[in-house]
C-alpha cells in the first residue's frame, strides 16, 4: 500500500541535514513576515532569501517548477481582476477596462510575496519527512493532539482517497456516467456521504485497535533530534537576514 508522494524529502544537501526544528521556527517566522510587509525592497529581500535557501536545497528544479506553476495558476486570476478593481492612478487600458498603478504594484508585490514563502517552505519544510516534522513539532512544544493529528492526517489520507476510487469504480460499473444533471450532483453527494460514513467506521476502528495496542496518547520514537554547530549557524544568519527584511520595510514606506 503506497502512502503519499513526498518528492522533496530525500536528499543529503545541507537543507535535508538540518535539524528540522531550527528550520520549522526559520520557515514560520519567515512566512510571517514576507507575508505582513509591504515594501518592495522588503519583499524582494525575502524572495532572495528563499532563493538562496533552494540553493542549499538542491531540489530537483523540474519539480520545482511544477510546484510553483500550479501556485501561480491561482494568482493569474488575481492579474485578471485586480489591476483593474484596486483604485489609483490611471497606467493601462485594455479595451473598456483601466488598470491602476496601485493595482498592479499591489498584485505584483501578491505574486513575489506567495512565490517567495511557497519557496522556503518548500527548501526548509518539504525537505522534512511528514512523520519527522510530527516529530520535531512536538520536541518545539506544540500541543500533543495537533502533532497527532498532522501524523494520523497523512498516515490516512491515501487511504481514503483509495476508498474514493473504489466508490467511484463502483458507480461506474454499475452505468454511472457523469453530467450536468440533478442525477449527477445527487450521486456525487451520496458519494461524498458514504464516504464519510466509511471514514467515521474507519477511525473507530483505528482507534479501537490502537488501544488493545496500549495507546495512551503518546506516540513514542526512536530519533533523536542533535542540534549541530551548523544549526547554530543556520538559526544565527537567518535571523539576521530576517532582522535586515524587516529594517528594510521600516526604511521604506509603503508605496500604495
Amino acid at each position: 500500500m503506497s502512502g503519499i508522494a513526498e518528492p522533496f524529502s530525500e536528499g543529503d544537501s545541507l537543507a535535508h541535514r538540518l535539524d528540522p526544528r531550527g528550520k520549522i521556527i526559520v520557515a514560520a517566522l519567515f512566512a510571517m513576515i514576507v507575508a505582513v510587509v509591504q515594501s518592495l525592497a522588503a519583499v524582494l529581500g525575502g524572495l532572495a532569501l528563499a532563493l538562496l535557501w533552494l540553493l542549499l536545497a538542491q531540489l530537483p528544479a523540474k519539480k520545482v517548477m511544477g510546484k510553483l506553476l500550479a501556485v501561480n495558476s491561482f494568482i493569474l486570476f488575481l492579474w485578471l481582476v485586480l489591476p483593474f478593481s484596486y483604485p489609483g492612478a490611471p497606467l493601462l487600458n485594455v479595451g473598456p477596462l483601466t488598470a491602476s498603478r496601485e493595482g498592479i504594484f499591489f498584485t505584483g508585490l501578491i505574486t513575489m510575496k506567495s512565490n517567495a514563502i511557497v519557496i522556503g517552505l518548500m527548501a526548509l519544510i518539504a525537505t522534512v519527512p511528514v512523520v519527522t516534522l510530527g516529530q520535531a513539532l512536538h520536541s518545539l512544544k506544540l500541543p500533543r493532539k495537533l502533532c497527532h493529528l498532522l501524523l494520523f492526517t497523512y498516515r490516512y489520507l491515501y487511504v481514503f482517497e483509495e476508498e474514493y476510487q473504489r466508490l467511484l469504480t463502483a458507480m461506474k460499473i454499475r452505468g454511472f456516467r457523469p453530467g450536468t444533471n440533478m442525477h449527477t450532483y445527487r450521486s456525487y453527494a451520496y458519494l461524498a456521504a458514504m464516504l464519510l460514513v466509511r471514514s467515521a467506521d474507519r477511525a473507530e476502528r483505528v482507534f479501537q485497535a490502537m488501544l488493545c495496542r496500549g495507546f495512551r496518547g503518546v506516540f513514542y520514537s526512536l530519533r533523536t533530534f542533535s542540534w549541530q554547530r551548523r544549526d547554530s549557524l543556520f538559526l544565527g544568519a537567518s535571523l539576521l537576514a530576517l532582522i535586515m527584511i524587516l529594517w528594510a520595510a521600516w526604511q521604506q514606506p509603503p508605496l500604495i
